[in-house]
């Protein structure tokens, strides 16, 4: 076994122990690998061992990959920032888009989606905490982007992502981690058909997933430590 291979298996025990800590079927949390800054092998190697969907922060570095690994039925998940100059290669390169935060992104990404493709599907990064260095739009504007994202042709509006500030303790993991599912709550409660709910990583999984999370992106735990960009 390759050692992505028991990287991975390692990951989907804790989840199966978290959902089972947390009284929920381990089959609603989808586990997304996280593989910016990684080569094409290391996506083949997750693939081999079973996963066929992949985050990516860095646009044009997926792109790229994505080229070399087009043999490969995978699905494509944009999780990083989204600036207007790169919305096109978002629209025409990948599955989802995790990381809306401005209505002027979603119009382009909804503009320049190819037809041949189906809707873009869509998370609205929300800064749940407010970060002082994280994207995504305040709590209480969220409502209203949603409902304009809803509206948009290409696209198809699938929930929230959120990425907190980094925290050590459990405790203040599962509270942030309780308001984002609380805000999903009440998007939902207006009518908004919402299904997934992005939020944990390597660190707080198990707070995400005893929240609420319907989807953990795992880089480190599953690839290693990444090195720096230049």
């Amino acid at each position: 076994m390759t050692t992505i291979a028991s990287n991975l298996q390692s990951v989907r025990e804790r989840i199966a122990r978290a959902c089972a800590a947390a009284a929920r079927d381990v089959n609603e949390v989808t586990l997304l690998p996280v593989s910016k800054t990684f080569g094409p092998d290391a996506v083949r190697a997750a693939y081999a061992a079973g996963e066929t969907a992949f985050g990516e922060n860095y646009i044009q570095e997926a792109v790229d990959k994505q080229a070399l690994l087009a043999d490969l039925p995978l699905q494509w998940h944009c999780i990083g920032p989204i600036q207007s100059n790169k919305t096109r290669l978002v629209a025409a390169h990948f599955d989802w888009a995790q990381s809306v935060d401005r209505l002027k992104i979603a119009q382009r990404l909804s503009e320049q989606r190819p037809e041949g493709l189906p809707p873009l599907q869509v998370c609205i990064q929300v800064n749940i905490d407010g970060g002082p260095t994280k994207a995504g739009v305040a709590p209480d504007e969220a409502l209203a982007l949603a409902r304009e994202v809803a509206r948009l042709p290409r696209l198809q509006l699938r929930g929230l992502m959120t990425i907190p500030e980094p925290s050590e303790e459990y405790a203040a993991q599962l509270a942030v981690h309780r308001r984002a599912r609380a805000l999903f709550d009440a998007l939902c409660d207006t009518g908004l058909q919402l299904d997934t709910l992005s939020m944990g990583m390597t660190a707080d999984l198990e707070a995400a997933i005893h929240a609420g999370s319907t989807m953990v992106r795992v880089g480190t735990a599953i690839f290693g430590t990444r090195a720096k960009r230049a």
